[in-house]
């Protein structure tokens, strides 16, 4: 073994930093130009807030804690093992009257529950001080859990690429006019570690203390694999980091740091609490994003897709009435409902994926709950099976007088077709929903286009089932929502319009599945504006909406597309029971319009249905999270990155 690594203790970062250390160091890390330009950089390259949570992981005697709180940033917390440097942090934070928490801890094992902070912060090359590398993933698996959803790290850490390379053996500088260090350096028998020995000396007392420590060399690639093994994405290098040290002396591990930011995007972690005996109860049921989902692109959740759940939970954690448990575990759904059910006054069902993300299987989430007795917000299985079948909801419009757009039916067997109305046309699965295999190319100008839009239907698409092809209308794309339970209580959400105006020439006006689900589209940047509409036309929108809520039997939201045909005269689209429910889709939009947030038309459901099931509060007993929303461990099963 090399002869310096035999010297050096198991746990050496627990003792080494002492009053000595601000000596030795104190060129870079007591220089308040230094800290201070590291603090610009740190708020540059995080975009922080003033109302953001900030832990400054490893903070020695808080440097960077403290310029943060100077420069009117209100929840800043600093941790470190070191008693010493803690105690000259906490004196200087009551020195200049700054609003900064201190505590000794270990950064293994963060004194913090889940979903803490915004940022963390790991400056001023704190990190591989451990044995093995391992040891160093239980750092950032700490940061990851009590790190907020999207909340992200920054380290600095020494370049060890160029350490290995460019370390001085020996080297010796006056710390001050009696003080001075000497310094013995070699790499570890394993070329992993850089092992260092200091020997401070006194002119008048001879040595005063001898020490020696190790720091892992980390790299980038490194670093990126350890990142990613704690579940971090979104990684990205910043360059180095070099201090302008005024004595310009031997600098160690400080002389060259790498700088990486990574991202938490990971959902909110349960915690065991009691619960409120004055609030209700609700299970969030959403969709399982371990499995596969035919209609996201790629076939999986993917990162709008847990920003998406993300936004639901910040909105509804600001709703203070309730307290949310959340599924979405659907290998054991029957079973967390059983358990849940003497705790829930209901479920709040926005599991529009369908039960394991079948889109067939939609209905089987209100079946399930109507077996087992568990009231919820939303359709019911009939009306989710009749809104599936698109034919099946024009029959029963053109039954209520309600027009539609003419249309042919095209069976799966049927190897050629004529369409009894002239083009422009479009082409669209008969079942499904979220615009599945609605592209630009399904609206088709002659028969050569309608072949070729039902070909990729049945062949790209992989959809075997019945075809509807729909006279195209050429005026404003129209939705309504509605929110509540007509006739007796209800509110109408604007009718909003789809602004085409931003697409290239030549691309045809549809809110499809490009606009839905690929941010590289042109039709990404299509915005829903309230609808300019003679005052008749959005009369008769609205009370043919209304009728088609209580004919086709939809409870507490849903949305209704309709268009104007060449001459202005309405006609219905689909109905979408239980419609997106995303803090961005239409529904959102619309309640944006009216002056309602996010949560606000949240709790506006909730209310709902609340009213519908005539549920009261009542007491409450312990909630245990086991099984419900779990810490997204790499090694366990949980949200994909």
């Amino acid at each position: 073994m090399n002869e310096l690594e035999s010297h050096v203790p198991k746990d050496w970062w627990k003792h080494i930093f002492d009053s000595f250390y601000l000596k030795t160091d104190g060129d870079v890390v007591d220089d308040p130009d230094i800290t201070r330009k590291e603090v610009d950089m740190i708020i540059e390259l995080l975009g922080l807030k003033p109302e953001d949570r900030i832990l400054d992981l490893c903070c020695g005697h808080g440097r960077h804690s403290l310029e943060l709180a100077r420069r009117g940033f209100l929840n800043v917390e600093g941790l470190d093992i070191s008693h010493y440097l803690i105690r000259r942090a906490k004196a200087q934070a009551r020195k200049e009257g700054l609003r900064v928490k201190f505590r000794v801890g270990d950064a293994r094992k963060l004194p913090y529950p889940p979903d803490s902070f915004d940022t963390v912060i790991l400056m001023g090359n704190s990190f591989g001080y451990f044995d093995t590398p391992s040891e160093d993933l239980r750092v950032l698996k700490e940061v990851m859990r009590v790190l907020k959803p999207w909340g992200k790290i920054l380290i600095d850490v020494s370049d060890g690429e160029y350490l290995r390379q460019t370390y001085q053996k020996r080297s010796w500088e006056w710390i001050d006019k009696k003080l001075f260090v000497c310094r013995e350096r070699s790499l570890s028998s394993d070329k992993q570690r850089l092992i260092t020995r200091e020997i401070i000396t006194d002119v008048n007392r001879g040595v005063v203390t001898e020490r020696f420590y190790a720091v892992r060399l980390y790299n980038r690639e490194l670093l990126e694999v350890l990142l990613r093994s704690a579940g971090f994405s979104g990684i990205t290098f910043h360059g180095s980091l070099s201090p302008e040290s005024k004595k310009s002396q031997d600098l160690g591990m400080m002389e060259r740091r790498i700088v990486v930011t990574a991202v938490a995007k990971k959902p909110w972690i349960s915690s065991r609490k009691k619960v409120d005996g004055s609030k209700l109860v609700i299970a969030v049921l959403l969709g399982d994003p371990s499995k596969r989902d035919p209609v996201k692109p790629g076939g999986a959740f993917d990162d709008d897709d847990i920003y998406t759940i993300n936004e639901l939970m910040k909105a509804l954690s600001k709703l203070e009435e309730y307290e949310f448990i959340y599924l979405f575990n659907h290998d054991t759904l029957i079973q967390d409902l059983i358990k849940f059910k003497p705790r829930i006054d209901f479920v709040f069902n926005l599991c529009d994926e369908g039960f394991e993300n079948d889109p067939r299987k939609e209905l089987h989430i209100p079946a399930l709950l109507e077996m087992l007795k568990i009231p919820y917000t939303g359709a019911g299985p009939q009306c989710l099976a009749y809104c599936y079948d698109k034919s099946l909801v024009r029959g029963v419009a053109r039954e209520m007088g309600i027009p539609v757009p003419r249309a042919v039916f095209i069976m799966p067997e049927d190897k050629s077709f004529n369409i009894p109305f002239g083009f422009p046309a479009i082409v669209k699965p008969n079942y499904g929903d979220s615009s599945f295999g609605v592209t630009q190319r399904s609206v088709v100008y002659n028969e050569e286009q309608l072949i070729e839009a039902v070909s990729e239907l049945r062949e790209k698409f992989g959809y075997d089932k019945p075809i509807l092809v729909e006279e195209f209308l050429t005026g404003k794309d129209l939705t309504v929502g509605i929110i509540g339970n007509p006739p007796e209580d209800y509110i109408v959400l604007p009718i909003t319009e789809e602004d085409y105006s931003v697409l290239p020439e030549g691309l045809p006006p549809i809110c499809g599945y490009e606009a839905k689900w690929l941010p590289d589209s042109p039709y990404w940047n299509i915005r829903s504006v309230p609808a300019d509409l003679p005052e008749e036309i959005r009369e008769f929108i609205i009370e043919k909406s209304l009728q088609l809520f209580v004919r086709l039997e939809c409870r507490d939201y849903a949305r209704f597309d309709w268009r104007l045909d060449s001459e202005g005269c309405p006609r219905l689209l689909e109905v979408n029971p239980n419609p997106g429910w995303c803090w961005d889709g239409h529904l959102a939009k619309m309640a944006k319009h009216a002056g309602m947030d996010y949560a606000d038309m949240l709790r506006a459901i909730l209310k709902a249905a609340e009213k519908r099931l005539g549920i009261q509060p009542r007491a409450r007993i312990e909630v245990p999270a086991s099984s419900v929303l779990q810490n997204p461990d790499p090694e366990s099963r949980s949200l994909p990155e």
